[in-house]
Parts: structure tokens; sequence; C-alpha cells
């Protein structure tokens, strides 16, 4: 399921790899550096060009001395030599232009390379805003062939309606097979290491479904704030920033069923069944099985933080939530029963993601147990910020008699892979170039989860109610923690 970075340059073809937003945050952050580390392994042919398009009427030269900088920030110290940066600088080319209007794409258009065996991958790191405009805009310019591949950033839309009008014109002008739509936790090494988890082993295959499994914990707990997105996060919350993209798709792999063949409309067709198996929440069930929440001043790592609505770029009467927490089922014969619990959040207690699955209780027990142990079995797969897999269990306690104490079975996986990790942006790049499509959305996966994100917005806003309240540096509202004590269970939390 896995499959490596390539060590050579044999399956990646010539291209010119045109960055519309070139300028950004993203890109100087995340995207280039990435280009660079696959440039100093030698994963790009050497007929590869990155082409930089932004708004800024800058030189070339002006340019590559803005990446620079970057660079010498964003890539390791060790990795970063005046050679490798020089060839590496080769490649970077740069045009400024209005992406709003079709003329001004002349420069583009003659700088690309016009062989058939070039391919042509436009990202899209710009404004959600712009991706239609560009999309037509291209095509207008007759900038788009067979070679062509569009990669485009989330968020896509902001409810299934607007969602699909921009697929419907993003497909007007490409196919679906040219589409790469990203969600960049997908290339993440951990979250890929569930795939190899759950389809590389016999070990948990018996036990990995009803009957076995108690409940299903997913948490994505950040201890930053909004960081100076004041304004956006304002127009999109939680709920659409992390639970309709990310924690949908880690509860798809961990919920799907094994893929008949590892390719990627295989793997995307197994996600989808458990997108359409998911219990339509409305009215007032929303309200029963979902917590929202917005973070009030407090402590985060000894430092005092501000409210979310005193951030810059926020309303100060903002209904917007910063934390979700939800009870969430799956009707399909492998899950029924069996709640998972999904929980997301800003100024939260410790910046942690990662999935707990908690087995069932022994139906009797015949020997003395620590009483405070909630649950011994439980699997815990830490995708961040340390890597691993903990499976804990109950084992003689040292001395006379048989008490039992919890002991646990820890995996580090950051300890035991010694080779340098790839970024998630280097791995969805390197899938880029190549063509592989399993790490990136397909159309009707995007419309399945928006389908049922719906009504929740609904909802929310047919009450009116505002978000409850809880202090920065805790974990969220105590009505988090209620809503997994209805069901005799608990948050996993470590202190």
């Amino acid at each position: 399921m896995i499959q490596n970075i390539p060590s050579s340059d044999s399956t990646v073809s010539p291209f010119d790899f045109v960055l519309f937003g070139g300028t950004g945050d993203l890109a100087m952050r995340k995207l280039l550096p990435s280009m660079y580390y696959h440039h100093c392994d030698a994963l790009l042919p050497s007929k590869g060009r990155i082409i930089a398009v932004a708004q800024s009427k800058l030189s070339r030269k002006e340019y590559i001395a803005r990446v620079e900088q970057a660079a010498r920030t964003h890539v390791a110290e060790d990795c970063f030599t005046e050679q490798k940066w020089k060839s590496f600088a080769d490649r970077l080319h740069y045009v400024g232009t209005d992406v709003t209007n079709a003329e001004d794409y002349q420069s583009l258009s003659d700088l690309l390379d016009k062989t058939n065996n070039c391919c042509r991958i436009y990202y899209l790191s710009t404004d959600p805003q712009l991706f239609t405009p560009i999309c037509l805009n291209l095509a207008k310019n007759n900038l788009i062939n067979d070679q062509s591949r569009l990669a485009v950033e989330k968020p896509l839309g902001r409810d299934l309606k607007s969602s699909r009008e921009i697929n419907d014109i993003i497909g007007s002008v490409f196919k679906e097979k040219q589409i790469y739509r990203i969600d960049h936790y997908l290339g993440k090494e951990p979250v890929q290491n569930l795939l190899a988890l759950r389809f590389g082993n016999a070990l948990f295959e018996p036990l990995w479904k009803r009957g076995h499994v108690r409940d299903v914990q997913i948490t994505v707990a950040e201890t930053l704030g909004v960081e100076g997105r004041g304004e956006f996060y304002d127009h999109t919350g939680a709920l659409r920033d992390m639970v309709q993209n990310h924690l949908l798709q880690l509860l798809c792999i961990i919920a799907m069923e094994a893929p008949t063949q590892d390719t990627p409309d295989a793997v995307r067709d197994e996600k989808l069944k458990v997108l359409r198996s998911l219990r339509k929440l409305s009215g007032e069930n929303v309200h029963k099985n979902i917590v929202r929440g917005q973070y009030r001043s407090g402590a985060v790592d000894n430092e005092v933080v501000a409210s979310y609505t005193d951030e810059p770029g926020v309303d100060a009467d903002s209904k917007n939530e910063t934390f979700v927490a939800m009870r969430v089922n799956i009707d399909n014969w492998r899950w029924a029963g069996v709640p998972f619990y999904l929980r997301t959040g800003k100024r939260l207690q410790n910046r942690v993601s990662e999935i707990v699955i908690n087995f069932e209780r022994l139906p009797h027990a015949i020997f003395d147990t620590d009483s405070t142990v909630d649950n011994p079995n439980h699997l815990v797969i830490r995708l961040q910020p340390e890597e691993y897999i903990r499976l804990s269990i109950r084992a003689k306690q040292p001395g006379p008699g048989m008490r039992l104490r919890p002991v646990d079975l820890n995996l580090n996986l950051t300890e035991s892979i010694k080779e340098r990790q790839h970024s998630a942006y280097e791995r969805l790049i390197v899938d880029l170039l190549r063509g592989s499509q399993t790490l990136f959305l397909r159309h009707d996966e995007l419309e399945a989860a928006w389908s049922w994100i719906d009504p929740i917005l609904e909802a929310w806003q047919a009450s009116n109610k505002p978000p409850v309240g809880y202090q920065a540096g805790t974990w969220g509202p105590p009505e988090a923690s209620h809503l997994v004590f209805e069901d005799n269970s608990r948050w996993h939390e470590d202190d």
C-alpha cells in the first residue's frame, strides 16, 4: 500500500511545474523546500523547471533571491549548500501575472515547453476564489493538454453547493484523472503508516470490528491559535477546516475495508463506502452528538494567551467554533453499534494527533486488578508530535499473588526509523510528478464528505446558539467529556 519515494528520475517525466501563488507563504515554507530536497536527492529529471506565477512584478533574479532567503530558513542547515542551491536555482523561473486577466497569460505561454513529452503541472497555491478564474484562463489560452495535471489546495468550497460549483468548472477544462485535490494530512508518513498497519499485518484484522472494539477516538489537538489567519479562520471554523477533510480521512482509513488491489481508485472506492455509511446528523441529533466550543483567554505553555474574539481579524461577536467534539456512527456490518469520537480544537492543552482503539472489556475478571484503570486493552496510534504504536495490556505485578497491572508494548517509529523523514508535501509532490492519485481526493469523496457536513452546518445556523466557551490551555469544554461519559468511556489524554 505504501510506495517508496523513487530513487531515480526514471519514473518522473520532464516537467514544467507552474506554481500559482509562487510568492506566498505555503510556496516559500513547504512547496519550494520540498522541490529542493527532491532536487538534492536526484529525484527530479534534468529537464524539470519550476515556473512561479504571482502578481508581484519581480525579475527572475529578484525572485530567486527571495526563494533563497526563505530556503535558508526552511531547509535543514546540513542539506543547504551553495553548490546544490545554484543548480536548483537554475530550475526557477518567474512570471508576474494578473491571473484574473486572460490576456495576461501570454508571458506564461511563451515560457512553457511546447514539446509533447513535457508534463505541465499547474499547482494552485492561491486563494480558493482564484481557482476557477485560473482554470478558465488556462483553457482560454490553450495551455491545457493531455499531459497537464492540476493540483488544488483546500478548502475546496464552504459547503456542498459551492464545492460542486468549483468542481464543475474545474472539471469542464480538466479530466478527472488530471485533477489532484490535496489534503496534506494524507501525505504525512504516520498517516500512511495507518495503511501499512491495517493492511500489511494479519495481527489486528480479527479484532478490527464490532464485538471486539468498544469505541474509536480520533484527536487532532493544537496549542496554537489562529496565528495571523483570523480573518480567514473566522469564516471557516474547525468543522470546515479540520473535520470535513483531515478527521474524516483518518476515520476512513481506520474504518475502510481492505482494497482489492493497490491502485488509486481501489483505495478511494473503499474510503467512499465509509463516507456513505456515516449516519446523518441533523436537527436535534446535531446538538445531542456534537459539542461546539470557542476558546477564551488562558495559559498555553506557561504563556498568557488572548480569547479568540480578541485575535486580530476576528469579529468581536463571532460565533465561530474553534473546537468540535462529536460522536459518529458508521452503519455497516463491521462497525454497527461502535461509536467513533472525533475531536479537534485550537489552544488546547497539548499538541497531539492520535487514534485510540479501545477494545471491549473482559466479560468476567478472575484476577485481582487495578480498579483505577478504565480499560486496560487499547491501541494508541500516535501521529504527532512523536510517532509510535502502543498496545496496552495487563500483566502480572511482581511479587506474591496474581495481581495484574497495565503495561505497554511500545513501538517507537521515530527511534526505529533513522532515515530522514520526508514531509507531507515532499510525498505529495513526488506522487503528483509521477501521476499517482492514491493520496489525493476524488470528486465523489469530496461530495460525500460535504453531504454529511452540510446538515450539521444548517442545524447550527438554525439554532443560532453560540459555541460554549473553554479556557485556553485545557482539553476543551466540559461538555466534550460528558459526550463520551454518556457511553461509559472517557477521552484518552496524556497530561
